[in-house]
């Protein structure tokens, strides 16, 4: 029997912002599923509703992937596409598999054999680095900075030098309500001709994103708290 397929399907990253997340073929795909793996269901439920799905949501089955069943059997979640089924992925916010646990259902399905499509859609890192201006053809995204002080700081020098060193473009991020702290961290470490960008609530309505060297960051007066946040530094020369 032919399975199904994995779609991979990108989700608003911010309120208010459904309009400029959707493609006619994410729509269409969306009313030709019934069967969805989400990280939250009610958030799923919320998106699907605004993506403009025609089936009655009593009649979706959703497959919850939040954080109290990870590390159980996969099996559940590929009981319909075994049967030929189509499924959706849906993470919290952007693209499922970019820093989010759905890279777990999706290196399954590899396993297994299941084809897997991802649908264009808001990608706060790719976001965030189009607008930066900074180094597109050389980058990499670290994720979270270490939580311990002392070695947040070497990571971000370490991430200075590795820019420096090879002209690379260094993403990363943090939970929002550490953003401050890690922004002072930048301030104080980074060399003040190091490029940084801060791009903050993207897609919001009260969307941030600017570039400056250290130097001109440290006269500003900013506040990150509780805001999803990318930060990126660039040491070209």
């Amino acid at each position: 029997m032919k399975k199904g397929t994995l779609f991979l399907i990108p989700v608003p990253l911010a309120d208010n912002a459904a309009h400029k997340s959707f493609t006619p073929f994410l729509v269409d795909t969306i009313n030709s599923i019934k069967t969805y793996i989400v990280e939250n269901e009610k958030t799923a439920r919320k998106f699907l509703k605004e993506a403009g799905i025609k089936t009655p949501q009593s009649e979706l089955v959703i497959h919850d992937y939040g954080k109290h069943k990870r590390g159980m059997s996969m099996s559940p979640y590929f009981e319909e596409l075994n049967k030929g089924i189509d499924v959706g992925l849906m993470s919290e916010a952007g693209c499922p598999g970019v820093a989010d646990p759905g890279a777990e259902i999706v290196a399954e399905a590899h396993k297994r054999n299941v084809k897997v499509v991802p649908l264009v859609g808001p990608n706060a890192m790719l976001q965030a680095l189009m607008s930066s201006g900074f180094n597109g053809q050389s980058y990499a995204f670290t994720g979270y900075l270490p939580i311990d002080k002392g070695d947040r700081v070497q990571r971000i020098k370490d991430l200075e030098n590795l820019s420096q060193r090879y002209r690379q473009t260094q993403l990363f991020m943090e939970t929002p309500f550490r953003n401050n702290h890690l922004f002072e961290d930048i301030l104080k470490n980074c060399q003040p001709t190091t490029m940084l960008c801060v791009a903050c609530n993207i897609n919001a309505e009260d969307e941030f994103i600017k570039t400056l060297p250290i130097s001109l960051w440290r006269k500003e007066k900013v506040d990150f708290h509780k805001k999803p946040t990318v930060f990126l530094i660039y040491k070209g020369k």
